[in-house]
């Protein structure tokens, strides 16, 4: 009597493990027969206790509706043709689910086609399936399946850091500009339009070269959530400008507004000096506080769920060197003499920092409080 076995590889059992903890449910569709397709499926996790196997033949004596229901509790099919493939994708789309099938065959396309995310085996599958297919494996291997899932969603979370980061802090500078050309001559009736506004064109552009560029790019390379692959799938018609991050947007935009319109304001009220020089400090002042709090508040945006403390102040080398290189060029234009005249600035005194540092630091501990009520429910 000889026994022969095809066994799954030992790393599919615990990438199924994770994929399930993701959110993310595996079925298995073979032409074994039903007895081997349960044995493997029980061996690696993917047959859930409770749940079902069922067979072609029992397949072609329910229809379609009947299958919608079906399909939610059932793991395994066994003995199916491509027809069958074809209506258990539809009926897993007909429950509201994003569909990745898999295949190698000529006849494994049309379901291919059919899915959400079509994946073709790069080494076994044919040329028709992966010309269908929107993704090869190039190692046939589940692992790589639920490997690019967690890249992707670290790819997505990359991207609403950016995006999060750089509304808030141009939402905030909008309002900064905003505030004091409309109701500044209700304080300063003095001063001209011009003089009122806290930060000179050349500083705007300047602030936008330091804290646009370099760190918000450097929330690009973020190694993801510690719980990345813990966290459910979003809705697949959740905008990326979700309610929690149009809160934290709102949140930031008048932490980061407030602390610069307030440090301008005191500024201008600097009794020591002339009216011109009081001036020119009032905009640097301004200018340091919002160009730093701004680059503090990229350390912040690494993790929309996560407290800066948890994932490490410092633990990352490119956000290190944005910032640094970024505070370079800041300081350089405020205590470099000959670009003074160029950027409008005033070289600050200690005084003037022991004021402006309480200042710039609220914009990231109003991100990190509120990190703990929008997602406390997470």
């Amino acid at each position: 009597l000889v026994g022969m076995i095809d066994p799954a590889r030992p790393e599919v059992k615990p990438a199924m493990q994770t994929a399930a903890n993701a959110g993310i449910r595996t079925l298995m569709i073979t032409g074994d027969y039903p007895n081997t397709a349960r044995a493997i499926a029980e061996n690696i996790g993917l047959l859930r206790p409770g749940h079902k196997v069922l067979t072609g033949a029992q397949l072609d004596e329910i229809d379609d509706k009947q299958l919608v229901a079906e399909v939610e509790q059932t793991d395994v099919f066994a003995r199916v043709s491509p027809q069958h493939k074809m209506r258990i994708v539809n009926a897993l789309q007909a429950n509201g689910e994003v569909v990745a099938m898999t295949g190698d065959g000529v006849n494994d396309a049309p379901a291919i086609k059919q899915a959400d995310i079509g994946v073709s085996m790069g080494i076994t599958g044919t040329d028709v399936a992966k010309d269908t297919a929107d993704m090869v494996l190039t190692d046939d291997n589940y692992v790589s399946i639920v490997s690019a899932v967690e890249q992707g969603r670290i790819i997505y979370s990359n991207i609403r850091k950016f995006v999060y980061y750089l509304i808030s802090c141009n939402m905030g500078e909008i309002i900064i500009i905003f505030l004091p050309t409309i109701f500044g001559k209700l304080l300063f009736p003095d001063l001209t339009a011009e003089q009122l506004s806290p930060l000179a064109p050349v500083q705007l552009l300047w602030l936008n070269l330091i804290t646009d560029g370099a760190p918000a790019l450097a929330l690009g390379t973020e190694k993801g959530d510690p719980d990345i692959m813990q966290q459910k799938p979003r809705p697949p018609k959740e905008p990326i400008i979700n309610r929690q991050m149009l809160i934290g947007v709102i949140i930031q935009t008048i932490a980061i507004a407030g602390v610069t319109l307030f440090a301008f304001w005191r500024g201008l009220t600097h009794v020591e000096l002339d009216n011109a020089s009081r001036l020119e400090l009032a905009e640097t002042m301004a200018f340091v506080t919002l160009s730093i709090s701004e680059l503090f508040r990229a350390y912040t945006a690494r993790s929309e769920r996560y407290p800066l403390l948890k994932i490490g102040i410092f633990s990352s080398k490119w956000m290190n060197l944005a910032v640094l290189f970024s505070l370079i060029l800041l300081l350089a234009v405020v205590y470099i003499p000959f670009l003074n005249p160029v950027f409008q600035t005033y070289p600050l005194d200690l005084k003037a920092w022991e004021l402006i540092v309480p200042l710039f630091l609220i914009p990231s501990i109003a991100a990190e409080i509120s990190k703990f009520f929008i997602y406390r429910k997470k």
